[in-house]
């Protein structure tokens, strides 16, 4: 598994609102190691028995905090992340509609304190068995050896659906958000799943718009020894509208569904041309 395992020591960002306190309650069932929580004004406060904070820096004095998820509004997002990229390694953003020049700051800001970012616009991630930072439904993963990457979340609901009732489990699930701009991409995450002992096979979700998955086609071929599989949605999307994500917009020839399979073909990964059959291709390499 990679990102989220046994060392990981959360805080919730915006654990007082409302869907701040509804993940928290479900990241604890699922046995996630969450130490406390941060809502400006409201310190003092426990919530499922989580205590709040009114700072980072008062939360981080007081426990062993390593990584955030953040449930702020987009007006505050930037702000937010700033400060825990400021004390923390690893945060997660689930906060949507961010202006594009507020997440460009707090990439830029993350990569010069060489802190790793999720999102934003990301369903976040889960370790099967281990714990999950995000807002995903537990039950549709199984603990095993495919790591799977996607920017859509509902594609990765699906498909981990899928893979799990084909009895294939998931090592490590990771939505990188559907945003033109976004913390990790492709790249970073295939060299972790490249790197972690415990994946061996990685699925790679991608969609229209954005040179994103074109860009992972040349690491792969350069970088990746692991069989990927991968499934690109969005075949039949019109030129110049956008489809679902900010992202998935197709302009002129580039970004299109083909132009990215063709890449990713050409480097070797095996393409799933429906969702059902990245199973198949994936019993086949076991």
């Amino acid at each position: 598994m990679i990102l989220l395992d046994k060392n990981t020591k959360a805080m919730v960002q915006g654990i007082t609102g409302k869907q701040g306190s509804f993940h928290t309650e479900q990241m604890l069932n699922y046995n996630t190691n969450i130490l406390a929580g941060v809502t400006p004004g409201k310190g003092g406060q426990e919530i499922f028995g989580v205590p709040v904070f009114d700072t980072i820096e008062e939360a981080s004095d007081s426990t062993e905090i390593n990584t955030s998820i953040i449930f702020v509004p987009a007006p505050f997002a930037k702000d937010a992340a700033f400060e825990s990229i400021n004390y923390l390694d690893f945060v997660i953003i689930i906060t949507e509609h961010i202006p594009v020049h507020d997440s460009m700051e707090i990439m830029a800001y993350a990569k010069d304190q060489g802190v790793t970012v999720i999102g934003p616009n990301t369903p976040g991630i889960i370790s099967p068995g281990m714990g999950k930072l995000g807002i995903m439904p537990t039950h549709i993963f199984e603990e095993g050896n495919v790591g799977l990457i996607s920017r859509s979340g509902t594609l990765t609901y699906e498909v981990a659906s899928q893979l799990t009732r084909r009895g294939i489990g998931q090592s490590t699930c990771v939505g990188i958000g559907g945003d033109p701009i976004v913390g990790s991409d492709y790249s970073k995450i295939l060299q972790l799943f490249e790197d972690d002992d415990e994946t061996d096979v990685v699925v790679m979700i991608g969609e229209i718009g954005g040179s994103a998955e074109e860009k992972a086609a040349q690491y792969i071929a350069k970088n990746i020894s692991k069989p990927v599989v991968s499934y690109i949605a969005g075949i039949t999307a019109p030129p110049g509208k956008r489809m679902g994500h900010a992202g998935a917009i197709i302009e002129g020839n580039a970004g299109t569904a083909e132009s990215k399979m063709n890449a990713l073909e050409k480097a070797g990964v095996n393409i799933a041309h429906k969702p059902s059959e990245i199973a198949d291709f994936i019993k086949d390499i076991i």
